[in-house]
């Protein structure tokens, strides 16, 4: 078996590699060549923490795969990270399992690679201003990919603790020193929205983080926080005002997405109303953005899919270059 570091992965993997290897798997899946159960969450209300376990199966390249991964975030008061995963990557023609890998990095670059995908073909061509809400360990993932599908000139950051604002900030900076562009601190998520070409939604809300009439004409959201039932990050204004609501699945998101359940509970909106998932627009049976001024909206629960995909991806590029620590089991 192939042990594989963080370390190990960012030497060997891009976000453009990542992009590449999430729109492929999307298109797969929606040509049945993937197999995913719905994941198992597990809540732990004693310490407000979740854990998740999504397995999948890509019949096209014969790998399956299972990821652990455990969000808790008050593990800052005991300086651990409050995202932690691995990744136990199997080949599908005997079992065998072949790799163990730190997944904590690849779920920021896979969670951002979706939301790239979507910006991609839903976004305006000319977007060229972005505004982040909630700028925790998802957020500079998120920000990269979008990046690198759209030519960003501003980045408007917004968080409720002023100094995870400032710590992204600098970490954008250090990752990209040659960007022109500017990045703005703000104090208030309506004032960020109102002047952003693309929105992101990072965090754990349990209530919508702005007013949807704040929205511009064109604006795009990627909305990927609230993965239970009970979060919430947009409100009732942002579903009726977009125009296309896509999603990464629809059937994870019957179960998990509270930006839509929770309207759907109170019968102020419905799946009907859904426009398409994301891999049905990368591979061209529905349409992506069709005007300049419609407001798009993809939400995203996470999917075990993309996490298979990108750990086939790092394993073959690691057994190319001779990376990582060969162990027997």
């Amino acid at each position: 078996m192939l042990v594989l570091t963080r370390e190990d992965i960012s030497r060997i993997y891009t976000m453009k590699d990542c992009l590449q290897d999430v729109e492929k798997v999307f298109r797969d899946h929606i040509e049945g060549r993937v197999v995913t159960p719905v994941r198992t969450a597990i809540d732990h209300p004693k310490y407000g923490a979740t854990s998740l376990y999504m397995p999948s199966y890509l019949e096209a390249d014969d790998y399956v795969a299972v990821k652990v991964i455990s969000i808790f975030p008050e593990n800052h008061v005991h300086g651990i990270k409050a995202l932690q995963s691995v990744i136990l990557l199997s080949e599908a023609k005997t079992g065998q399992h072949v790799a163990m890998m730190d997944a904590s990095l690849l779920t920021v670059m896979r969670t951002g690679a979706s939301s790239g995908v979507a910006t991609k073909y839903l976004a305006k061509e000319d977007a060229t201003s972005c505004a982040v809400l909630g700028c925790g360990a998802q957020a500079l993932g998120q920000v990269q990919a979008v990046m690198d599908v759209r030519a960003l000139t501003e980045i408007l950051l917004y968080n409720r603790t002023k100094g995870k604002a400032e710590e992204l900030k600098e970490m954008l900076l250090a990752h990209d020193p040659n960007w022109n562009g500017t990045i703005k601190i703000v104090e208030d998520a309506n004032e960020a929205v109102a002047q952003a070409d693309i929105i992101i939604c990072s965090t754990k809300a349990t209530a919508p983080l702005f007013d949807g009439d704040n929205l511009r004409p064109g604006a795009h959201i990627n909305a990927i926080g609230a993965f239970l039932p009970h979060m919430q990050e947009v409100d009732l204004t942002t579903l009726t005002r977009s125009s296309k609501v896509v999603v990464d699945t629809e059937e994870g998101c019957l179960h998990e997405a509270g930006d839509l359940l929770i309207p759907v509970s109170r019968g102020e909106w419905s799946f009907d109303q859904l426009h398409a998932e994301l891999g049905e627009i990368v591979a061209g049976k529905k349409a992506g953005r069709d005007h300049a001024d419609e407001i798009t909206l993809y939400k995203s629960v996470g999917i075990a899919y993309l996490d298979t995909a990108v750990a086939k991806s790092v394993y073959e590029r690691a057994l190319a270059a001779g990376v990582g620590v060969s162990i027997n089991l």
